[in-house]
């Protein structure tokens, strides 16, 4: 059984976590379904939700991505087929047919793609395929959401009859429109409409004179709107034939209701099947935002975490472009609790939360990020004492708080638990405060409890050293600058380096030294050799950082150089080859030489001719057949090499025209042609002068004649003086 108490999972910003996971759902359920998310109670339960997120993750790097599974809620719905009587709406039924095809949609493709999602398979197989809903629903409503007219006989004989008296309306209407119209007792407008109705215009003075139903008139009260008499009886004849339509209406979607009630067990499972669908689809996002993985389980009770990034930390700082220390850490059977220590703002807080924050992830089956050869175990409890918890309600220091924090523990502390305590035995006299947290935490050792604390007592560090299952640990700072470098060393007590930080902020020398006067000398030597022993370890860090980087540098120097080697090769090769061709073509060249020669001596053509042949049958002795496949690689791989010419005389050509694009100098702005001005058109030669300008035109005369130009299409020529 697993159990995370709620202030621990507070005390980690574990709301926080599940803050940004909930963004990356695409349902308003799924949204709140990822708020509700606590850790599992059993490890089956855990374990397979963990390979179901695995497996969503994978899905983003493959060929095979999982079908879209955003739907529109049937909450409604479900409580309407529970009431008897009751009957879904048009809307409510398209809904049911788009879930229903989703969710067949995901299963076929799980089905299908076993063995790449065999736990997602596992998730869906429950649910049963079927078209049977989908087919009974698209039989009665169309794709625009109307019910079709030959859902029953009835509905298509009422809709037949509608259509048949609309056309009588249409027509009484026009000829009682006509003969008003002749007789000039409409008005201009001649008809509108009013009520979803069509109504003459008449005019006011002539209202007693046309027979029909007053439906209103014009604000100015000079229009009366009527409905002729004629169409009055066909109106009365439509509204009781709409009526039946309705009445028709509701009782197929009554039917229908009563067909698909026996199936609300199998939508609910539908809705359920999408809603985790798409918790696992936002873990999986938030895993791949940080590149998180499912780290191998240890068979006994350790864990080794590397490379291991706080996730609201790293997300963060991602946003802000700054760079993340990973931290690696572990806890097995022989080290199980370790007691960080060293000065404040090195980072001990952040390690602390970082395991902890990732371990109840894991718990609540979430993917953490870490690197792929690290392990993991899993904790019936976690338990957590973090930050400052004075209470002013209940009237609570900091220390008594921490007390009951203790006594709990001391309840629920054993194997199986894992304890992280932040700043241990703070709130009271150092001396006393210090042998109490002594106690506690020989008491949880003896349980053995695995657990993470940090402290600046010396005490603690002490009995880390003492202890065979309790290791020391501390954050590097740098020895010069004293600035931290975000790094746990694990097997070395940390020093608060307090005189150090305190000289460096500017403490005079003389005040420190009547400080350490104050304490007791072996306590000032204890940690004077802490620090030492620190700096040494921060100089060997640096020795072999700077090492790797060297050998870095070396091998990738050897790879440039045997790269150059090889292309000097490829080149000598080429030389070669081309060397050989050129000797043999000189060769050939004197041989036909020789014997061109000897035809000019002696003229004898037949043996000019022989010895030619022979020459010719020589050299194709020499030459290889080369098959039908080999030419055609060589063509092939002559038409990618013009291809890669081309494309880079492509790229040429689009910077030139890029370049000559911003060398061309912005259009100078055409000068505003005014009256008296001597003009001409863009494209013609005759120059005329502007007598008059009116909206954008000018009136041009050319002596001869005159004509009107727009003067958008005239350049100035001479300005008037």
């Amino acid at each position: 059984m697993i159990n995370i108490h709620p202030k621990t999972l507070k005390d980690l910003e574990f709301p926080t976590v599940l803050d940004q996971v909930s963004e990356l759902c695409i349902t308003p359920l799924g949204h709140q379904k990822t708020l509700e998310i606590k850790p599992f109670k059993e490890q089956e339960d855990l374990l397979f939700s963990l390979h179901l997120t695995n497996e969503y993750t994978s899905s983003f790097h493959n060929d095979n991505r999982i079908p879209n599974h955003g739907f529109d809620t049937i909450a409604k719905e479900i409580k309407l087929l529970q009431i008897e009587n009751t009957y879904l709406e048009v809307h409510g039924l398209k809904k049911i047919v788009a879930m229903s095809t989703t969710v067949n949609d995901i299963i076929v493709f799980l089905k299908k793609f076993e063995e790449y999602y065999p736990n997602l398979n596992t998730l869906a197989a429950s649910i049963e395929v079927t078209k049977v809903l989908i087919e009974k629903i698209e039989t009665i409503v169309d794709r625009f959401g109307d019910i079709k007219d030959n859902a029953s006989p009835l509905l298509a004989e009422l809709r037949q009859s509608i259509n048949k008296v609309k056309g009588k309306i249409n027509a009484s209407f026009s000829t009682a429109l006509n003969t008003y119209h002749s007789l000039e007792y409409l008005d201009d407008i001649r008809e509108t409409v009013v009520d979803n109705k069509r109504v003459l215009a008449v005019k006011a003075m002539y209202r007693r004179k046309v027979k029909g139903s007053i439906m209103g008139s014009s604000k100015t009260g000079s229009i009366v709107y009527i409905e002729p008499e004629a169409t009055l009886q066909h109106t009365r004849e439509l509204n009781n034939l709409e009526y039946e339509e309705h009445e028709e209406i509701i009782r197929i979607l009554k039917e229908v209701t009563n067909f698909i009630r026996p199936f609300l067990p199998l939508l609910k499972d539908y809705q359920k099947f999408l809603i985790d669908l798409d918790v696992i689809s936002a873990k999986a996002k938030y895993a791949q935002s940080m590149h998180a993985i499912l780290p191998e389980f240890s068979e006994d009770k350790s864990m080794f975490l590397r490379d291991a990034y706080h996730p609201l930390l790293y997300l963060n700082n991602l946003i802000k472009n700054e760079k993340t220390f990973p931290q690696t850490i572990s806890l097995q059977n022989d080290s199980r609790i370790i007691v960080i220590s060293g000065p404040n703002a090195g980072g001990k807080s952040i390690t602390l939360k970082t395991i902890g924050l990732l371990q109840t992830m894991l718990q609540c089956g979430m993917l953490i990020p870490v690197h792929e050869r690290s392990r993991v175990c899993l904790f019936d409890r976690i338990l957590s004492d973090i930050g400052d918890n004075q209470s002013i309600e209940n009237h609570l220091s900091t220390y008594s708080y921490r007390l009951k924090q203790m006594n709990y523990f001391l309840k629920k502390c054993n194997k199986n638990t894992l304890f992280l305590i932040d700043e241990f035995g703070t709130g009271s006299d150092p001396e006393l405060g210090g042998a109490l947290a002594e106690i506690f935490l020989e008491e949880f050792y003896h349980r053995e409890a695995f657990g993470i604390i940090t402290t600046h007592y010396s005490n603690l560090k002490i009995l880390a050293n003492e202890l065979p299952y309790m290791v020391n640990a501390n954050m590097l700072f740098n020895e010069k600058t004293l600035e931290p470098l975000f790094k746990l060393v694990i097997g070395q007590a940390g020093s608060s380096f307090t005189f150090e930080v305190a000289q460096k902020n500017g403490i005079p020398f003389s005040l420190i030294n009547r400080a350490k006067k104050k304490i007791e000398r072996s306590k000032v030597r204890f940690d004077a050799t802490i620090a030492k022993l620190q700096k040494e370890r921060s100089k060997l860090e640096k020795t072999g950082l700077s090492l790797k980087l060297n050998e870095k540098k070396k091998s990738e120097e050897a790879d440039k150089l045997e790269e150059i080697n090889a292309k000097i090769q490829k080149k000598l090769e080429d030389y070669q080859e081309l060397y050989d061709s050129n000797q043999r073509l000189i060769y050939l060249g004197q041989k036909v030489n020789d014997i061109a020669e000897k035809y000019f001596n002696n003229k004898q053509k037949r043996a000019a001719i022989d010895e030619l042949f022979k020459l010719i049958q020589i050299e194709n002795s020499k030459r290889k057949k080369v098959s039908k496949k080999q030419k055609q690689a060589e063509k092939n791989k002559e038409k990618q090499i013009q291809q890669e010419v081309k494309n880079k005389v492509e790229v040429i050509r689009k910077k030139k025209q890029e370049e000559k694009k911003k060398n061309i100098e912005a259009p100078k702005p055409k000068p505003i042609i005014k009256l008296g001005d001597r003009v001409r058109l863009e494209d013609g030669r005759a120059i005329g002068t502007v007598d008059k300008i009116e909206k954008n035109k000018a009136v041009v005369n050319y002596g001869i004649f005159t004509t009107n130009v727009n003067l958008d299409l005239l350049e100035l020529v001479e300005a008037k003086k």
